[in-house]
């Protein structure tokens, strides 16, 4: 799992997910559907989130307060539609299945456009772009460097759901994924030992680099297939992914997407065009 020429790969890789992205969206007629009218009828909006997502939509162990970009900026977006908010706790596993029934009206929690979710969600612009990084102990004499992940008998921990789940199925040739499905963790099974190493983004490794002092990230010395972030919503409404996209197209122009980003440490990850 060589970084620098997987770099390339990857950033070709990009270009086609959002080729295909910007092609779908041309592509499809534009409909009038029901969520924007049942979010204008009702007052209010249900927002997906995942609360285990530290820096994006987090509930707090101690406080059970959530926090994160998207606890901040799904807060504007209620307030730009003049609506109530109501938070439906979802996952990555459950992100497509909890959208395309209804059980929200977005899923406002960092989703990456995947070529596996393209044909089933809509995407708003891209608002954040994270690669891929490992997470070891500090003690582990299994992993030292990124170059040691994809070797014989290294276990490659990888949250279900995720993009990094068919990105390391794909990348890996030698080491063997291990897929974690709630209510496991990849920090408790990295502690157990039950896998050597665990893949993650940019906001959920910062969690543990300033929660746990066993933990060390693994760096590549190139971006590892880094993906753009978009708010996801169901198919069939154009009405309401044109007001998603609008929200984010403005909070992008008045600088509050900066500033949550920056209030929440992602400033680094921020796509501001």
């Amino acid at each position: 799992m060589k970084p620098i020429p997987f770099a390339a790969n990857a950033s070709r890789r990009l270009a086609a997910v959002l080729l295909a992205f910007t092609g779908l969206a041309l592509s499809t007629p534009a409909h009038a559907g029901a969520v924007a009218e049942r979010v204008r009828s009702s007052a209010t909006v249900r927002v997906c989130i995942w609360p285990d997502y530290y820096g994006i939509t987090y509930r707090d162990p101690r406080s059970q307060q959530l926090r994160g970009i998207d606890v901040d900026l799904s807060a504007e977006f209620a307030k730009r539609l003049g609506a109530k908010l109501q938070y439906v706790e979802s996952s990555f596993a459950k992100l497509v299945e909890d959208v395309t029934s209804d059980r929200c009206d977005i899923a406002m929690f960092a989703v990456g456009i995947t070529p596996q979710r393209l044909p089933h969600l809509k995407f708003s612009q891209p608002y954040l772009r994270s690669g891929i990084y490992g997470v070891t102990t500090r003690s582990s004499r299994v992993v030292g460097s990124w170059g040691d992940i994809d070797k014989p008998g290294v276990r490659v921990g990888v949250q279900a759901g995720t993009f990094m789940e068919p990105v390391m199925a794909g990348a890996l040739k030698q080491a063997s994924m291990v897929v974690v499905r709630p209510p496991q963790t990849r920090e408790a099974e990295l502690e157990a030992g039950r896998i050597d190493v665990f893949m993650t983004d940019y906001p959920y490794s910062r969690r543990l680099l300033e929660n746990a002092d066993w933990a060390r990230l693994v760096a590549p010395s190139e971006p590892f297939h880094p993906f753009p972030y978009a708010y996801a919503v169901k198919p069939g409404d154009d009405e309401w992914l044109r007001e998603v996209d609008e929200f984010v197209a403005q909070i992008k122009r008045d600088g509050r997407l900066e500033a949550a980003a920056r209030r929440h440490g992602l400033g680094e990850i921020v796509v501001r065009q």
